[in-house]
């Protein structure tokens, strides 16, 4: 039975439940059933609050592709790309149904993947929580009413937290799976209640089929300035996509995952899913606000029992805390969740080694090289196990979410910086004068930042005077109004130049080594445009 009436009824897809079946309920009807259900608590300015156990963030070793004739030789097997066998598969896909089949009520949500609507996907979402099914409604982009009357999934998303995985039965490494068939355009997630891996399948979907038609999906944010010219910022968790790019003064796309067309920028999803941890008014006024409205699913934020009042401040369910919100909770979003096609590009990092400065200009093949390098710097204190500064190396700023080759995602990104003469930025948003570890060490101010990104995106930064890294090669300014000179030389404001000169020598090194699964790959161009090792 359905308490709402879906256009593809579930038992055509060969799902059979006696389950009543929720289907493209609004946020109101969602936040009710979440509280009726005891799944969270509606903090005292009106977002929900939920906890999401064990797994506060993706369960990368846990996600395996379907390895068959559509995908032998179309994804890049390997350490990201995991391999399951048309038969594990097959069994996955039998249990789930069977649990979905015992099932008193379950939600559907049908939505797209994609804004510009020759690019998206028709993606139908089952869950056994309602917080998800608000949460995945948030960040996909809702049908109106009439598309909603024809709607026909393409790709289906079935995620049961409560689904324990066999490894022995399902070719899993644990209870928790997250399984991806593109033959069968099916995506099963069982194990884990962290709703981010929805979103991230999404993305891995269109990832997957967006290079054959030659548009260029990005793990990045994007805005627009009052000139009409678009930003994109690419970066990984942690470095600042969805801060800077939620500026009052220019026009937000999206804050996470877009596609780059011969015609715009446009946001694969219709929310955004911010950090809340030590999420403050003052540094980020746009996202903070977003705290106190209704409609806003809180993951993993402490909550007060009784007064109801959030500390964003405590960790103690999370480094990893997150807010997922409706993109028009952001003032100045674009309606339409696009734009025109980029004027710059901003590489962000999170560098803890402290040796590579706040902005620096990157020719396309410099571009390239630190596109396929995706660097940035975890901290001791943000994951367990981790006491020094240690380097990630993601490729495409994403690679646990791009199932091709990296090649194919450089190659096109490279095409498309030409074509359009884009200007490309290396930022870091990490740690100077020191390792993130040395006491007195802090992070860049964010006032900074935004003073070299605004001077970046005006052209006014093309004016000053630059010199050349000695260690990376890209173009530094000497000098910006309103940035502290110190920071723009790393190695001057360490109290030991020449221990900043060791650590500086220790991160190319990591650069190298880790760029030599590309090498044969790329042209000669791109192989020059890696650091100098002394």
């Amino acid at each position: 039975m359905s308490a709402n009436p879906l256009s593809h009824p579930l038992d055509r897809q060969g799902i059979a439940t006696n389950a009543v079946i929720h289907a493209n309920l609004g946020t109101a009807p969602l936040v009710e059933h979440a509280i009726r259900n005891g799944e969270g608590t509606l903090a005292a300015d009106g977002p929900l609050v939920v906890a999401t156990g064990k797994h506060t963030g993706r369960s990368a070793k846990d996600k395996f592709i379907v390895r068959d004739a559509e995908t032998e030789n179309s994804v890049w097997w390997g350490k990201t790309n995991v391999a399951m066998t048309p038969e594990h598969f097959a069994a996955l896909k039998a249990d789930f149904f069977a649990a979905l089949a015992q099932k008193d009520q379950l939600y559907v949500a049908d939505l797209f993947g994609g804004s510009q609507p020759e690019y998206r996907v028709n993606v139908r979402v089952i869950n056994e929580l309602a917080w998800h099914s608000l949460f995945v409604r948030t960040l996909l982009v809702r049908p109106s009413d009439a598309e909603l009357a024809g709607f026909l999934p393409e790709y289906t998303i079935i995620d049961l937290p409560s689904f324990r995985a066999d490894p022995a039965r399902h070719g899993s490494r644990s209870e928790t799976v997250v399984a991806v068939n593109f033959t069968e355009k099916l995506i099963l997630i069982g194990g884990t209640a962290y709703a981010g891996e929805m979103k991230k399948s999404v993305f891995g979907i269109l990832n997957y089929l967006l290079p054959v038609k030659g548009v260029m999906p990005m793990h990045c944010s994007a805005n627009i300035g009052d000139d009409g010219k678009t930003a994109v910022f690419f970066g990984l968790s942690g470095t600042g996509k969805t801060t800077l790019s939620a500026d009052a003064s220019r026009t937000l796309i999206g804050d996470d995952e877009h596609g780059w067309s011969d015609t715009a920028v446009f946001n694969f999803e219709g929310g955004c899913y911010a950090k809340m941890i030590r999420l403050s008014a003052e540094a980020e006024p746009e996202i903070f606000a977003t705290t106190k409205r209704f409609g806003t699913v809180l993951e993993n934020v402490v909550i007060d029992p009784v007064t109801r009042q959030l500390d964003l401040d405590d960790a103690t369910l999370a480094e990893n805390s997150r807010g997922s919100y409706p993109i028009d909770f952001i003032p100045n979003a674009s309606e339409k969740n696009l734009g025109p096609v980029p004027a710059n590009i901003i590489f962000l990092t999170a560098d803890a080694y402290g040796v590579l400065p706040p902005i620096a200009r990157l020719t396309p093949d410099q571009a390239m090289y630190h596109f396929l390098s995706g660097y940035t710097a975890r901290v001791a204190g943000t994951e367990i196990g981790v006491t020094e500064p240690e380097a990630t190396f993601s490729t495409c700023f994403g690679a646990p979410f791009m199932p091709r080759h990296p090649s194919i995602y450089g190659n096109l990104l490279k095409e498309r910086i030409a074509k359009g003469n884009v200007r490309c930025w290396l930022v870091n948003t990490g740690w100077s004068g020191g390792k993130a570890t040395m006491e007195g060490i802090k992070r860049m101010p964010i006032k900074a930042t935004r003073a070299l990104l605004n001077a970046a995106l005006d052209g006014s930064l093309n004016n000053a005077e630059f010199r050349e890294d000695p260690n990376f090669g890209f173009e530094v300014p000497v000098e910006v109004a309103g940035v502290e000179t110190r920071l723009l030389d790393p190695r001057g404001a360490w109290v030991d130049p020449v221990e900043y000169d060791k650590t500086a020598q220790q991160l190319v090194r990591q650069f190298i080594d880790n760029f030599a699964q590309f090498e044969a790959h790329v042209d000669e161009g791109v192989r020059k445009a890696a650091p100098i090792a002394a």
